[in-house]
């Protein structure tokens, strides 16, 4: 029987359905870089930089692998070492790789200590999410990368990698998905909208500052060496999206559906947006342009992949396919700090700046069932969708808000106390209001003359 144990390859806990979607997000989300972004990066530069710009991304994909399961991985999943970074320590032993996987800094408390969520352990080994999340590492690493190709030192390079990785990478993993303060804050980032994008931006755009720029030739003119290529890297990328936000709930279940429909939704809208731009501003559509604006959708919907609904990922996809555009397309040619700063493929604006807007936006729509299936702090929901406290408030007024009234009309200085002084009193006691205080359909105040 296909769930039935069968120690010891199969243990009670082992679910195989999830243990296959987590394998195969992870192989998506892999390919995403090798040989995905390999391909983009050697085919979108100049010729006489392909092969160095390909070099950079199949060198950090290595890296990033053995850093990984040497350090880093319990640096961002560990058991805590600070507010927001974790113990780092090899994740190569058998006996820690077979165990049930677990995240051991993820239970959530309430603010009397009581537990409000559970420690998250998905129901399959640890080597499987050690993988899973090297490939979120190694892909944030390549990322970077685009900001500084066409004149990057490869030995610079390859020192770089693992400095990154272990200095700043795992700080904003643990923070956010490991167990940090972040995450027990409730800050929402589904699948990476800051931890990878967010990140990748700010560091490649600073990379780029310290790196400096490109030849003055190859600034004014870098024309992709072979188009067609380019479109088949991307196409890796975008499908490989599926297992980067479908992987993220740790499991094949309800939550993994909508943000793979959700990706795709957003990432089709923002390239139609961005191609429509060029055409109306430019008077004719752009291949490099219909890229950016799948990969600004795709980055967009990231943080909020499985919280939000698909008609708001729509509304994302809108947003990520005209402000980047804005900002890269106007902003950039009219400030002197980003003319001043070489960002090749200017990930700073498919990033840093999608990234952003991604988390601004999933802080403003994330719906609150969809929270609830995922989220560790059960009652997150989006700014739109308001909250219990905001109700409350509406129903009280200002006792509720200012923690005051106009006028004590139930005594000198006393609250408002509904198990006393409503006329609804006997849902919130078993005692029932004497019927010379009630008015039948009133809701206001009562007063005995």
């Amino acid at each position: 029987m296909a769930y039935n144990p069968s120690l010891p390859s199969v243990p009670p806990w082992l679910n195989k359905g999830d243990n296959a979607w987590q394998m195969t997000a992870s192989t998506l989300v892999a390919l995403q870089s090798m040989p995905g972004l390999v391909i983009l990066y050697g085919s979108i530069v100049k010729k006489k930089w392909a092969v160095n710009s390909a070099f950079m991304a199949l060198y950090a994909f290595a890296a990033v692998l053995i850093c990984w399961v040497l350090l880093c991985y319990r640096m961002a999943f560990g058991d805590e070492l600070l507010p927001f970074w974790g113990k780092g320590a090899p994740a190569l032993g058998q006996k820690f790789l077979i165990a049930q996987a677990k995240v051991p800094e993820s239970t959530h408390r309430h603010a009397n200590g009581t537990v409000e969520t559970e420690m998250n352990e998905p129901l399959y080994p640890m080597a499987s999410l050690v993988y899973f999340q090297f490939t979120f590492a190694a892909i944030t690493m390549i990322l970077l990368a685009g900001s500084v190709l066409g004149r990057m030192n490869i030995r610079a390079w390859m020192a770089f990698v693992p400095l990154w990785l272990i200095f700043s990478y795992t700080v904003g993993a643990f923070s956010l998905w490991g167990g940090g303060f972040l995450y027990h804050w409730g800050v929402i980032d589904y699948s990476g909208g800051y931890v990878i994008h967010l990140s990748s931006g700010v560091a490649g755009f600073t990379a780029a500052y310290w790196v400096g720029p490109r030849m003055k030739g190859d600034r004014e003119r870098f024309p992709p060496n072979n188009v067609l290529l380019m479109l088949a890297g991307a196409g890796l990328l975008w499908m490989g999206w599926s297992g980067f936000n479908g992987g993220a709930p740790y499991s094949a279940n309800l939550d993994a559906s909508i943000a793979i429909l959700n990706t795709n939704i957003c990432a089709a809208t923002s390239l139609l947006v961005w191609t429509s731009l060029d055409v109306v501003y430019f008077n004719k559509p752009s291949v490099i342009g219909a890229v950016q604006g799948m990969m600004t959708g795709l980055v967009c919907i990231t943080p909020g992949a499985g919280v939000v609904q698909s008609w708001a990922a729509i509304v994302m996809g809108i947003l990520s396919g005209s402000i980047p555009w804005f900002t890269m397309m106007i902003l950039h040619k009219k400030s002197a700090l980003l003319q001043k700063v070489d960002d090749t493929l200017g990930v700073f604006h498919t990033h840093a700046v999608a990234g952003l807007l991604g988390g601004l936006l999933t802080g403003l729509l994330a719906e609150p069932a969809l929270c609830r299936l995922i989220l560790p702090v059960k009652d997150s929901r989006g700014a739109f969708y308001g909250g219990e406290e905001g109700f409350n408030q509406l129903m009280i007024g200002d006792d509720a808000v200012h923690g005051e009234e106009a006028y004590a009309l139930w005594g000198d200085g006393e609250k408002y106390d509904a198990t006393k002084h409503g006329w609804h009193a006997s849902s919130y006691s078993e005692e029932t209001t004497p019927n010379n205080y009630v008015i039948n359909g009133a809701t206001g105040v009562t007063i005995q003359l």
